[in-house]
This record gives structure tokens, C-alpha cells and sequence, in this order.
């Protein structure tokens, strides 16, 4: 059974390409294109498997929000509030 460790306040997220990586440290939010439509993913969030679509990635970090597009790819959130994108 998994259990959910609610001291997480931020997500680390990593996004990588074939040949760089394009993103790695903390945030507060993750707005992801899912195959099947916008994903949001926050701290806490169940671990997850699944590809993404043609869209932007967006990163928010308090105020700041980064943005990244991409063409596909796949994301992992893994427990402990770690996002792993590796996209095309």
C-alpha cells in the first residue's frame, strides 16, 4: 500500500531531451500536455506513468512561471513529489 508523506511542499522536476537537459530543480506546480488533455501535477501527487502530447510544459515557482515547449514525450512522477519529462 502506498502512502502519501504530506511534507512535501514543492516538486523537483528534471527535463531532459535526447542531448541536454532543459530543466532540473524545484517547483511548485507542473501543467503538463497529457495524451488525454492538460495534466496538473502538484506535491503529493500519485505516482504516475504517461505520455505526453504536442504542447507546452509550464513550471511555476512562486510568481515566476517558465515555459517549454515540446513535441511529445513521456513524464514520470514518481513518489516523494520527483518529476521526471523526457521530452522531444
Amino acid at each position: 500500500m502506498y502512502r502519501l508523506n504530506t511534507c512535501f511542499v514543492t516538486l523537483y522536476a528534471s527535463i531532459y531531451t535526447i542531448d541536454r537537459k532543459l530543466f532540473e530543480g524545484e517547483a511548485d506546480s507542473i501543467t503538463l500536455p497529457g495524451s488525454d488533455g492538460e495534466l496538473g501535477v502538484l506535491p503529493t501527487h500519485i505516482p504516475l506513468i504517461t505520455a505526453l502530447q504536442r504542447g507546452t510544459i509550464k513550471i511555476r515557482q512562486g510568481t515566476k512561471n517558465e515555459f517549454i515547449d515540446i513535441i511529445g514525450g513521456f513524464v514520470e512522477v514518481q513518489p516523494e513529489s520527483r518529476v521526471v519529462i523526457l521530452a522531444a
